[in-house]
């Protein structure tokens, strides 16, 4: 029963028979016959076929959430009994939005000190795909925003709050300033995380808010990217007071804090909300409560419920 829910939530996320059956590592035929052995069982249909896949039924939705629960039940029993016996092993994946990628490594580090059995992934993700990729069991933990969008059935640890450098050639229109508004970064040429980045929301936003226009010039998926073509001298750009530290001195640039107003975000880590959880992920929530007192000894006080003990 497990390895057939397995099937339907590789279905939903792969939204393809054959790619579904690659990813669950079994042929077409044995996935598709798996579902349709679920079909009988619940005596009804659960998947729409055409020549390719169509999406869920109704009841194929309804049977999907229950999926989700069973499979992610399942894999924290088998996770706890294994860890019973050797310590912690298994893999764990964490979802981090792009402006938070540079201190995972405070998480990760102690982690794999502390349990050097686990394999660890770090993926960048929008804010978005995070809660889907661990409402979907793709991911066990993520690292976004937690006061700019609903976050649905997650537990939170809150670990900074993420403010804003305006990043831009030495030589330029603010040498010698202290601070800058940002009515004044929307008058330069930005290079900026895409639409889609909820960074970029909150950059806009903030812009239109201060009477200027937050149209940039170049825009991408990739902090890399943006930093380049801040290194050419010919773009500016709006970073993360964290991202800006962790990058270092840059040769020919500076950063400037943005004020008028002062503007700050809660970033935090955010797991699926399950009792019992799973010991990876609870012992991941451990180590991002003892970085929290460390990174905002004020946010620490704001820790949601966290799974396990």
């Amino acid at each position: 029963m497990i390895d057939k829910l397995d099937f339907l939530l590789a279905l939903a996320r792969e939204q393809h028979f054959g790619h579904a059956a690659e990813a669950c590592g079994v042929t077409q035929q044995t996935l598709s016959a798996g579902v349709k052995q679920l079909e009988n069982r619940f005596g009804v249909q659960l998947v729409l076929r055409g020549s390719r896949f169509q999406g869920f039924t109704p009841e194929g939705e309804r049977v999907l959430e229950w999926a989700r629960r069973i499979v992610a039940d399942a894999r924290a029993m088998h996770e706890e009994v294994t860890g019973l016996r050797r310590g912690l092993t298994g893999h764990l994946r964490i979802a981090a939005i792009p402006t938070a990628l540079p201190m995972i490594v405070n998480l990760t580090t102690p982690y794999r000190e502390r349990h050097p059995d686990v394999r660890l992934t770090v993926e960048s993700a929008t804010s978005a795909d995070i809660f889907s990729l661990i409402e979907n069991l793709e991911a066990d933990a993520g690292l976004t925003y937690l006061d700019n969008e609903p976050l649905g059935r997650v537990v939170s640890v809150p670990l900074y709050r993420e403010r804003y450098r305006l990043v831009t050639a030495l030589g330029g229109p603010f040498d010698g300033r202290a601070s800058v508004t940002w009515a004044e970064t929307g008058r330069l040429p930005l290079c900026l995380l895409t639409p889609n980045m909820q960074n970029r929301r909150i950059i806009d936003q903030q812009i239109r808010e201060s009477g200027a226009d937050p149209a940039a010039t170049l825009e991408s998926n990739s902090m890399i990217v943006l930093l380049t073509h801040v290194r050419t001298l010919r773009w500016a750009s709006i970073m993360p007071e964290i991202l800006v530290d962790a990058l270092g001195p840059m040769e020919g640039v500076r950063a400037i804090p943005i004020t008028a107003p002062d503007l700050e975000h809660t970033i935090g880590l955010v797991a699926p909300r399950r009792e019992p959880s799973t010991p990876m992920v609870t012992a991941l929530v451990a180590i991002a409560r003892t970085l929290a007192r460390t990174l905002d000894p004020d946010l620490s006080g704001t820790t949601g419920a966290e799974p396990g003990p």
